[in-house]
């Protein structure tokens, strides 16, 4: 059964780090334009490293679209779902123009953070 209105769903996302790689290019971006010195940044990707390089709302947004998809199919609703975050991997223009070509044109979105 389709979602009545909708023909997708958006999970929204701040996006995070996934391994140490990605620590610093992610602060850059999350900082982009507002003067952070690199000291500051390296200070904060600390945080990060501590806990393995990658922040946990990976997965968590990960175990939602799971769940998400396991309750549609349990409700028989046929609806995509689409992932994109403001600041990192997979990012919002991505999903986004994943789903225009998708033929995507009514999305309900859901922000997690």
């Amino acid at each position: 059964m389709p979602a009545p209105n909708y023909d997708a769903l958006l999970l929204l996302s701040f996006g995070g780090p996934n391994q140490p790689e990605d620590v610093i290019p992610f602060l850059e971006n999350v900082t982009r334009g507002r003067g952070i010195p690199p000291e500051r940044l390296e200070e904060v990707a600390q945080h990060y490293y501590h806990f393995g390089g990658a922040s946990p709302i990976n997965e968590q947004n990960l175990a939602l679209i799971a769940a998400l998809k396991e309750e549609f199919a349990r409700a028989g609703l046929k609806l995509p779902i689409y992932w994109g975050n403001r600041n990192w991997r997979p990012l919002l223009p991505d999903a986004l123009g994943q789903m225009a070509a998708d033929g995507v044109e009514r999305a309900l979105v859901f922000v997690t953070s």
